[in-house]
This record gives structure tokens, sequence and C-alpha cells, in this order.
């Protein structure tokens, strides 16, 4: 376990619990990815990692329904999103700044999740 998590670290983390995931087997549940008994080292290491970066049980058991390694998770991650400097001007993408300078946010839509194939 690295002693300061990079956005890397988590890249890698999410990868992990939803590659190294379980399938049933009929003598029971087993790696998907490798065949070793589950949670095999690194589904364990994904889920201390992102433990570790603050998401709950539910968030993580999310991430691996959801079934997509490469999907975004923040960094570093709060409860309501990435942390920001309150000095700092941020634009989020397809936002457009007004004549004030504060950027408009276009209406809130669904997530566009990569699309896994």
């Amino acid at each position: 376990m690295p002693a300061s998590l990079t956005p890397e670290d988590v890249r890698l983390a999410v990868r992990a619990v939803v590659v190294h995931t379980a399938e049933e087997w009929p003598t029971g549940p087993l790696c998907r990815n490798d065949g070793a008994s589950y949670p095999c080292r690194l589904h364990r290491w994904g889920r201390r990692v992102l433990e570790t970066h603050g998401l709950n049980e539910r968030q993580i058991e999310a991430l691996i329904r959801h079934g997509n390694p490469f999907v975004h998770v923040p960094f570093p991650f709060t409860a309501t999103g990435p942390s920001r400097h309150p000095a700092a001007r941020v634009v989020p993408p397809g936002a457009r700044p007004t004549a004030a300078g504060r950027p408009v946010t276009p209406p809130v839509t669904a997530p566009r999740w990569p699309r896994a194939s």
C-alpha cells in the first residue's frame, strides 16, 4: 500500500476491483480474471486503496456493478466531488463565461460514462 495515493493508484485500484470480481463456480466464488479464490490479492488491494481514498462499501460495489474498469473517480475524492481551492476559477467543459466572468454551466443531465467494449 503506497504511503500517499496518486491518481494513478486510484485508476489502477478501480481497474483491479472491476476486473478481479467474483464469478460463481460449483466450488464457490472464484476471481473472474485469474481463477484464484475470491477475493484475490489484487481485488483486496484495490478495495483497500479505494477505501483509503474515501469511497465507502456501497460506492465500491456500484463501481463493480457498473463494470467499466476505466470509469473516472475524482482525485482527491470528497463526498460532494473533487475539492477545489475557493479562489481558483475553474470553468467546467461545456460552460461559457458570462459578462461578470463567472461560468454558466449547462443543465445537469445523466452522467456520460465511457462505453465498455
